[in-house]
């Protein structure tokens, strides 16, 4: 690549017969110098934002692999506590169930016995109120008896 300091130094042979004039080649020639230089120096400038440009893209695309981990890794876990919330839930449910079985079980347990105590002072007053009858009957007839008398 030709530099600023290239054109700067470069020298033409001189003819003497229909030759260019020095002076008008040596005004071009830094006239194309001061052009050159800015061009080549905007040059550089844009290698360095090319160069500045692709680090900043490369920071960024490792930000971006670095969340899309974190992304995936959040989605897992948050998976996975749903999993073990569900679990606990039809645990907790589960338990429930089995203690209201059980209760269901006691209340029905003791129905029973209140059944069989009921029955069993319905029997007593059953058998109370035909000793209670066998004895009205019995004091009738005494009655009775003691009436013909």
């Amino acid at each position: 690549m030709i530099t600023p300091l290239d054109i700067e130094n470069k020298k033409f042979a001189k003819q003497m017969v229909n030759g260019y004039s020095v002076d008008e080649v040596d005004d071009f020639l830094d006239d194309l110098t001061v052009e050159y230089e800015k061009m080549f120096k905007e040059n550089s400038e844009f290698k360095e934002k090319i160069e500045k440009l692709e680090s900043d893209m490369e920071q960024y695309k490792t930000i971006e692999t670095t969340l899309q981990s974190t992304l995936i890794m959040a989605q897992s876990t948050a998976e996975e506590v749903k999993e073990v919330a569900r679990k606990q839930a039809e645990q907790i449910i589960n338990e429930a169930k089995a203690n209201a079985q059980k209760e269901a079980d006691t209340l029905e347990n003791e129905i029973l016995l209140k059944k069989r105590e009921l029955e069993d002072i319905q029997k007593q007053f059953d058998v109370y109120k035909a000793k209670m009858e066998s004895i009205l009957i019995s004091q009738l007839e005494l009655l009775k008896d003691i009436n013909k008398e």
